[in-house]
């Protein structure tokens, strides 16, 4: 009991220092804490700085090593070109050298040569006189031939103009116009008239020969092309293409046929159609879609007469092309166009008249030859 009592004692001492010693453990927590995130971070830093490091050192030199492959390329490229230039320029100025003395000696030699620019001036001077001379016997040779063309066309003047006056001629008898007896001799137009032959007629060079019986068939003369045939043979005939037309012309009916037999009574339903707004309205108006319903009206539209007041528009006006394009609504306006006009040309408004059938086509129907 005196051992239990003693390690009690001693118990409450220790206990008491563990406490304090968790106590000083569990303040110093967050500061180690802290610390050894600090020691981790600095160490981690260093690690990645450090391989960063090394990969930059890596990537400089790899880098290096490409740029100075790439520049000394580009380097070797420009000394090429450079060197082609300087040649290109070297191979220039040898050929200006050598073009300039070659012009310089011929330029000297034969255009600023005295002596040959003098032989070449006086032969070019004897080639001018030659052209000249060949350029004025040629174009009096020219003039020549004009003036015997003129002499040639007045000589046929006159020779036409003798025969023409060939009657002027003088005879044995009587002297002409230009064969005076108070002249020693006769004019230069009377010899003309004496060596040229009259102008005959057309008509008269003909020479008929007279109608000989003994003669045959074959001895006469026959036309080399015969003669063309008329495109209308003679006689009382039609045209072809009107007595064809005539053949195969549309029927054509009679006034009777081609007007309606109750066109009077179609006029005047028309008419009644057209005066619907002066009517009574004695139909029951029906708007619904089902006719088995009906319809009550109210108090203040009830109406014996007249149409219902719901406006300007009202429930017997049809719009059927309401919702037509305007192509269709122009189709349909030429179309009742067309139908109103066949109408008026075909249907009147009194009845027809039975005498006008024998008016159809009885005056052209036998004419045809």
């Amino acid at each position: 009991m005196a051992a239990m009592v003693r390690l009690l004692e001693q118990t409450d001492p220790t206990v008491e220092e563990v406490y304090r010693r968790k106590n000083e453990a569990e303040e110093a927590r967050q500061r180690e804490y802290l610390s050894s995130v600090k020691i981790q971070a600095w160490y981690r830093g260093e690690r990645s700085r450090a391989y960063i490091r090394h990969l930059n050192k890596c990537a400089t030199i790899i880098q290096k090593m490409w740029r100075g492959f790439i520049g000394r390329g580009l380097t070797r490229i420009l000394i090429k070109n450079s060197v082609l230039i300087m040649k290109i320029n070297y191979y220039n100025r040898k050929a200006t050298y050598i073009q300039k003395m070659w012009r310089g000696f011929y330029v000297r030699k034969y255009v600023f040569n005295y002596y040959s620019r003098k032989r070449y001036l006086e032969a070019l001077q004897i080639k001018n006189e030659i052209v000249r001379s060949e350029l004025e016997e040629y174009s009096e040779m020219q003039e020549q031939e004009r003036r015997r063309k003129a002499e040639k066309e007045q000589k046929e003047r006159r020779e036409q103009l003798a025969r023409k006056n060939h009657y002027l001629i003088s005879t044995e008898v009587i002297p002409g116009v230009f064969n005076s007896p108070f002249l020693p001799y006769p004019t230069d137009t009377e010899y003309l008239l004496r060596s040229v032959r009259p102008l005959m007629h057309e008509k008269k060079k003909k020479t008929d020969k007279p109608f000989d019986p003994t003669c045959k068939s074959y001895d006469l003369p026959r036309p080399r092309v015969l003669p063309p045939l008329s495109s209308k043979p003679q006689g009382p005939f039609r045209d072809p293409s009107d007595v064809q037309q005539q053949r195969y012309k549309p029927f054509q009916p009679s006034l009777r046929v081609a007007t309606s037999f109750t066109s009077l009574e179609d006029a005047r339903q028309k008419m009644k159609d057209q005066e619907w707004v002066t009517r009574l309205n004695d139909n029951i108006f029906e708007p619904f879609s089902r006719r088995d319903v009906k319809y009550d009206p109210l108090l203040h539209t009830r109406s014996r007469y007249g149409h219902l007041p719901y406006g300007f528009r009202y429930f017997r006006e049809e719009f059927q092309d309401k919702h037509v394009s305007p192509q269709e609504r122009e189709r349909i306006i030429q179309s009742n166009i067309r139908l109103e006009q066949r109408e008026k040309s075909f249907k009147t408004l009194v009845p027809p008249i039975p005498i006008f059938d024998k008016l159809n086509d009885t005056y052209s129907q036998g004419q045809v030859f």
